[in-house]
């Protein structure tokens, strides 16, 4: 199917007058993960993973997408024509400078202006603009005109998510945020990023499969707040109790409310407004692209919010007991395959309070599915479970209470010696990473190599990041923080910040190894150094656990989890799961 849709394209392109043209992966309020109406490049390319960009000309077509989706993206790339551009690889090119090298001076290159931020694209017409090329914006998606059977959007009913979960009044949100413009010199706000705009108004919605967030967009102007979304989503009664704070305007009214705005001073967000919004504010209106003031207040979560995540990881981490203990059990049958240990890891989930569903798709990978780092099974590529290799299982829930995320690498059979060494440098690293005390002011890329130290002592390492925010029963990647080598931007973290700690090691052909954590960050006991708070409760496979290559530090702090574990899982569990549990977290030191 990808080659007519291509074709398709292309057609349009040349009746459009464009040489190339750009699909990227995200929509316009530059999510993530995207609602099936708008997964356009998924639709044009046959690539499922949630980052990459197409970049379609009259006689070639690329995807761009980093070092998790390699592997994934190379088998569901095959037949396409479509190339595989290995994003930080040696000898990969920008798309801008593939676009370059593919097209001659005078030629166009056509972009959805909704599709790209304001600082991408300006950069982007820069850098073609020094090779003679061309950038404009189309209006119409062009990927929209072939699709003859796109989804319609969702109209799932949007619901407040009450005071004693969030934490803090929808109030008392706007007159910080309010009182952070006014400290800027700002009267007027565009908010299009969707988690900001559920957090700010304490809005849920499942428009986003696995996000609870709601398409919509607020504009914050003297210190009136309007939330731009289909009428067909608000009830009564929510409008009515977001009405003291909350103007409603339809989703389509946007355009003209953003045409039509009077304001001294707009601030719009750099990482979330898009080349379309500066377009449609008009070259009078005065902007300055920097920072939301609610990307740092979401970030840091409230006492009621830490609190929640505590619980939630505590309900998590039964579910996760209780099916790790059925595996075992099962595996040895026959009976168990990728596909249905993801259903049976989310049939335990969904027994518990404050259930809501998934965080994301679940990974369930056996042998070496488990080295293709974001996985997805798929009835073509299920395997059954054998009592044989490591089994990489990284999963979470989303709770009224908590967002989760874990990931647990089992071996379904004996391991060797080999296997037991590299899991534990994976664990040395995720514990030197739990243990690390760091003084204020630390960044999350600095802390990014504590957790490689181990791999790379032994001369290996992994290519993804150690470490992500999390959303308070939000998306489960959140910014701005991040322990990484790539996308940490800066953002010191500060005590509140959530955060998960995944080192990992892959073999491709073989297995993956991968463990992690959600962490908060807390003060320490040392004055002006900051540590870290473990949330997850499940226990590390012992039996892979080479107690020689760890230091006394790291055994004592292994026992202490287990023990911990055992207190706080064992009183939700049955007699053969308590049995299991205890023997899982027998002391190794």
């Amino acid at each position: 199917m990808v080659l007519p849709r291509l074709s398709a394209l292309r057609e349009l392109m040349q009746k459009y007058g464009v040489n190339a043209y750009i699909v990227p992966s995200t929509d316009p309020h530059q999510s993530e993960y995207v609602p099936a109406f708008w997964e356009r490049r998924k639709f044009l390319s046959g690539f499922t993973g949630s980052a990459g960009d197409v970049v379609v000309t009259g006689q070639r077509a690329a995807l761009f997408t980093d070092s998790r989706y390699f592997i994934q993206a190379a088998l569901e790339l095959d037949g396409s024509t479509i190339e595989l551009m290995k994003v930080g690889q040696p000898g990969t090119p920008s798309p801008q400078a593939w676009l370059i090298a593919n097209l001659s001076p005078g030629d166009v290159v056509g972009i959805d202006p909704r599709l790209h931020t304001a600082t991408g694209a300006l950069a982007l017409e820069q850098e073609l603009e020094a090779a003679g090329i061309s950038l404009v914006s189309i209006d119409d998606n062009l990927v929209d005109e072939i699709w003859e059977e796109q989804p319609e959007p969702p109209l799932d009913p949007l619901v407040i998510w009450p005071v004693p979960f969030a934490g803090e009044e929808r109030s008392a949100k706007l007159r910080r945020v309010y009182d952070a413009m006014a400290a800027h010199g700002v009267d007027t706000h565009v908010v299009s990023a969707l988690d900001a705009i559920a957090w700010l108004l304490n809005i849920r919605c499942s428009d986003v499969e696995f996000n609870p967030v709601v398409i919509a967009y607020v504009l914050l102007s003297n210190e009136q707040c309007t939330l731009f979304v289909d009428p067909r989503k608000v009830t009564e009664q929510v409008a009515a109790e977001l009405g003291p704070d909350v103007k409603l305007a339809s989703y389509d009214a946007f355009p003209e409310a953003l045409a039509n705005l009077e304001a001294e001073h707009v601030l719009l967000d750099q990482g979330s407004a898009s080349r379309w919004i500066v377009d449609m504010l008009g070259e009078e209106t005065h902007f300055a692209l920097g920072h939301s003031p609610i990307t740092l207040m979401k970030a840091v979560k409230n006492p009621v919010e830490l609190s929640g995540f505590a619980q939630a990881h505590l309900r998590d981490g039964v579910a996760m007991v209780r099916f790790i203990h059925w595996l075992h059990t099962e595996v040895p049958r026959g009976q168990v395959t990728e596909l249905s240990a993801a259903a049976a890891l989310e049939g335990f989930r969904s027994e518990l309070e404050y259930f809501r569903g998934l965080s994301f798709e679940t990974i369930s990978a056996h042998g070496p599915h488990g080295a293709i780092v974001h996985y997805s099974a798929t009835p073509e590529s299920n395997v059954p479970l054998t009592p044989q290799g490591f089994y990489l299982v990284d999963s979470g829930g989303q709770y009224l209470d908590g967002t989760t995320d874990i990931t647990r690498t089992l071996a379904l059979g004996p391991a060797t010696a080999e296997m037991k060494r590299l899991y534990t440098l994976v664990l040395r690293g995720h514990l030197d990473l739990a243990m690390a005390l760091f003084p204020v002011g630390t960044a999350g890329k600095q802390l990014d190599t504590i957790a490689r130290k181990p791999l790379w002592d032994a001369g290996l390492n992994y290519s993804h990041g150690t470490g992500h925010g999390i959303g308070a029963y939000l998306n489960v990647h959140e910014g701005p923080h991040a322990i990484s080598f790539y996308r940490c931007v800066g953002v010191p973290l500060e005590p509140g910040m959530v955060t998960s700690n995944e080192p990992g090691y892959y073999l491709e052909g073989a297995f993956g190894i991968r463990i992690e954590n959600v962490l908060s960050v807390v003060e320490s006991d040392v004055p002006g150094f900051l540590t870290f708070n473990d949330f997850t409760l499940c226990p590390y496979e012992r039996g892979c656990i080479d107690a020689a290559l760890l230091e006394q530090r790291h055994l004592a702090h292994i026992d202490a989890y287990h023990a911990r574990c055992r207190e706080l899982l064992a009183p939700h569990l049955s007699e053969d799961e308590r049995q299991w549990l205890t023997e899982a977290t027998l002391p190794v030191s």
